[in-house]
């Protein structure tokens, strides 16, 4: 196999890493970044701008600028009512819909932008490596669902990779952290980034990562502490100047940058200021944004959320039964962790002093995907992973009961049978519906897919016998199948419809992803041009000031106006145009520089 490339497609940053000379690196772009914002952004024109380039335009165009599009991921509209309210574009689509994204003229379903990401590190890597990518290990938060985890894969395949692994983020942390441990260990990966959370149980041994619990919550990270941080100042803005910040898109895109900088200024003090001046203006002129916060005070009203965090720890340690002397190490992942109230849980949950902060919290969980990269490539040997399911697996049975086949933490790839029968005499067809969560109520769960197996002898109820097998395969993707065992009708059926996208759709979009790339260099090329038009103006223009009092007049004004006309082309878009001036400047300067 030829290079697997590691990547952790993050809420806030990406990160893109391989296996190569007997270790995990990080591959930086020509920049020499090694995180790349999770942004993409479109502009009045049609050019598309991914990472730093989207990130710099942000404040003038958030309504067409996407970011944490990965809570967005899998998920139907109805389940995103909390995550819409909180940034500035436009999401669609009727509740039961799989949520689409409004940027421009286009509607794009979130895989398309997360693919857009993931086709810029591929191209990062090859510009690195000097050759052709086209496999990958790509990262998902532990407690992400099947529809989520299928996104990501077709995100992956959209932007032209094979995935070859979906693995959990804590996982990817631990791999990076615990490659050299031989000896007996047992940790918890505290994983907690810009939109979700995971922890999990992990004990490693002689190669053997083996995961003992995981629980997480995928609708909590830093950007719901940033929204408090946000609600509290315009709420103290709006009292004092009767103006809702929040309604208002370049100013609340202004105060968000400005929430970010200040819950990260409270890692390191007790008090910090936000000030925004021109933030409004009305009637009566300006409005400066000026406010004071405090620790206690980012404390108080994101209570809530560090009481999610310490639950979920409490789940974990209650699951695997680790705590205090018999964990090695807490290791902390993810920017969100350096939130001194985080660590503060962390080490009062699992009762432990120092938690372990060796590793970069921001590349960790991409340089374990390319641990598990270089082991898919042949680079790395007696390694192995055993990671859980993150939610219990069922079917629906009657009275709104859950009939379970994967119980949470069940060890993956894994393979259950469960024998059901028909709940009505003489019924000819039965409908299964796959179900995910932990309530005993069918309803409460979450509906995965619903299929019918039909066929079925008329039979008293009870005495049809309906086989039910559930596959999980490494990547966490399920495959559930039922048959009547006497009659060997079966019908089967891979959780995959569950983000509306089929091969046909995935190969569509992956052609209109080529074609992006396409518009991309045709606009490479314009701002070469511009580039160069610009650099030929000022040389130019120094060499004509000098020597227009030696020129014929009729030369000076050919040549003045042949700058003019190179000035105006550079500041359009219009290649042919830009290059017809540069000759015209050509024909009329170059007899005189020869001469001269």
């Amino acid at each position: 196999m030829s290079r697997v490339l590691g990547i952790d497609l993050g809420t806030t940053n990406t990160v893109v890493a391989v296996f190569d000379g007997g270790r995990a690196n990080i591959i930086p772009d020509l920049s020499g970044n090694r995180t790349t914002p999770s942004i993409v952004a479109f502009t009045e024109n049609g050019q598309r701008l991914v990472g730093f380039a989207a990130r710099n335009q942000q404040i003038t165009n958030p309504e067409n600028t996407i970011y944490s599009v990965k809570r967005f991921m899998g998920r139907r509209h109805k389940e995103v009512s909390h995550e819409e309210k909180i940034v500035p574009y436009t999401i669609l689509g009727k509740p039961e819909e799989f949520v689409q994204i409004k940027a421009g003229k286009r509607k794009y379903m979130p895989q398309e932008i997360a693919a857009m990401l993931l086709r810029t590190m591929k191209e990062t890597a090859e510009a690195h490596l000097d050759e052709d990518i086209t496999e990958a290990v790509i990262t998902v938060p532990a407690y992400f669902d099947e529809s989520q985890r299928k996104a990501t894969k077709d995100a992956g395949e959209i932007a032209g990779l094979k995935v070859e692994r979906i693995i959990n983020e804590p996982t990817a942390a631990a791999l990076a952290y615990g490659l050299q441990a031989r000896e007996s260990k047992q940790i918890i990966v505290f994983d907690f980034g810009g939109g979700t959370f995971d922890i999990c149980a992990i004990k490693i041994e002689d190669g053997n990562f083996r995961v003992l619990s995981v629980n997480g919550n995928t609708r909590l990270g830093g950007d719901d502490f940033d929204q408090r941080i946000i609600d509290i100042v315009a709420d103290d803005f709006r009292r004092k100047h009767r103006v809702d910040l929040r309604h208002d898109p370049m100013a609340l895109q202004r105060l968000k940058e400005a929430a970010e900088k200040a819950k990260t200024d409270l890692s390191q003090r007790l008090e910090t200021q936000i000030m925004l001046p021109f933030i409004s203006i009305d009637g009566r002129g300006a409005k400066h944004l000026e406010f004071t916060l405090t620790r206690e005070t980012f404390v108080s009203v994101c209570i809530d959320l560090f009481d999610e965090l310490r639950s979920c720890c409490q789940q974990v340690r209650l699951g695997s039964g680790l705590w205090g002397r018999s964990i090695a190490d807490v290791v902390m992942v993810g920017g969100s962790t350096r939130i001194p109230k985080v660590q503060e849980i962390a080490k009062e949950v699992f009762e432990v002093e120092q938690l372990q902060k060796a590793i970069n919290p921001d590349e960790v969980v991409g340089l374990g995907a390319a641990v598990l990269g270089g082991v898919l490539q042949g680079d790395l040997h007696d390694i192995r992973l055993m990671d859980v399911t993150a939610h219990s697996l069922g079917v629906e049975l009657q009275r709104d009961k859950v009939g379970m086949l994967i119980p949470k933490n069940t060890p993956i790839p894994c393979h259950k049978k469960r024998v059901f029968s028909t709940p009505q005499d003489e019924q000819t067809s039965v409908p299964i519906r796959v179900l995910e969560g932990e309530s005993k109520l069918a309803s409460a769960n979450r509906t995965l897919a619903l299929f019918q197996l039909r066929g079925i002898p008329k039979l008293p109820r009870g005495v049809p016998q309906i086989m039910v097998t559930f596959a999980m395969d490494a990547n966490g993707i399920l495959y559930v199948a039922a048959k009547d065992e006497a009659t060997g009708k079966h019908q089967d059926i891979e959780i995959s419809e569950g983000v509306g996208l089929d091969k046909t759709e995935i190969e569509r979009l992956r052609k209109t992803a080529a074609e992006f790339d396409k518009m991309d260099a045709r606009q490479e090329t314009v701002v070469d041009l511009r580039n160069h038009g610009e650099q030929v103006l000022a040389e130019l223009a120094e060499w004509f000031a000098f020597n227009r009092k030696l020129m014929p007049k009729r030369t000076e004004i050919q040549i003045a106006s042949a700058l003019d006309k190179l000035r105006n082309r550079v500041k359009g878009r219009d290649t042919a145009a830009i290059r017809s001036a540069l000759k015209r400047l050509d024909r009329v300067v170059l007899p005189l520089r020869k001469a001269g």
